[in-house]
């Protein structure tokens, strides 16, 4: 597909076919989607929990009891579910940890360069973490960026795909103790392939967007 037809083959699927498996060289492409999001300083303020097996997505599924027990076959009956995690907090220490790993992987010719970057990112996390006071939500803004990519690229892979905030994320937190670790989730987006009987289907249901004329302006 070019890209015009999948952005109009996508849609949030709320039912798949639980016949349906994704292959182990779809899932590493996945994976691989994940990683290579682009941050802003690099900063990757993420960690991502895969769940394929039944038992992995039953424990996503902690967080749609209750209010949101809507969304819980969209976890179990998927083929693979990840809950998108977002840092609390970074400090120097995980500055240096980023620095580090481009050294490591010959992204700066020299010293001087490297600590050119390594005072860009103390610089940019600095103003969100002591004059706009807003350091976690901006390093949950860079999930978000890495979702909208990833909703994108699974589509691109024939993956159909189903972001959701409608999860306990307290419950989701203990569940897998991250907090402890420095984390907290965010956002689950299910994966696999739309069953025939799905309502919200774009073969059922045409896309709608609001027109060209309203959201731009051109220059």
């Amino acid at each position: 597909m070019n890209l015009n037809d999948t952005l109009n083959w996508r849609y949030t699927t709320k039912e798949y076919d639980i016949t349906k498996k994704i292959c182990d060289a779809d899932m590493a492409e996945v994976k691989n989607l994940l990683r290579m999001s682009p941050s802003s300083v690099n900063l990757q303020p993420w960690h991502f929990i895969v769940a394929e097996t039944t038992e992995g997505k039953a424990r996503i599924a902690k967080g749609t009891q209750g209010f949101f027990s809507f969304n819980e076959p969209k976890i179990t009956n998927a083929s693979a579910v990840v809950l998108f995690c977002s840092k609390i907090d970074a400090d120097d220490a995980y500055y240096q940890h980023i620095a580090d790993t481009e050294d490591k992987d010959g992204r700066f010719p020299n010293e001087d360069i490297k600590n050119g970057f390594l005072g860009a990112v103390k610089a940019f996390t600095g103003i969100h973490k002591y004059d706009l006071k807003d350091l976690q939500h901006w390093m949950e803004k860079q999930v978000y960026l890495n979702i909208g990519s990833f909703l994108l690229g699974v589509a691109s892979l024939g993956l159909d795909a189903t972001p959701m905030e409608g999860i306990d994320v307290k419950a989701l937190d203990e569940e897998f103790g991250l907090r402890e670790k420095g984390y907290t989730s965010l956002v689950a987006v299910s994966l696999g392939y739309r069953a025939q009987s799905d309502f919200n289907s774009t073969e059922k249901t045409p896309k709608s967007r609001l027109a060209e004329s309203e959201i731009f302006t051109l220059l």
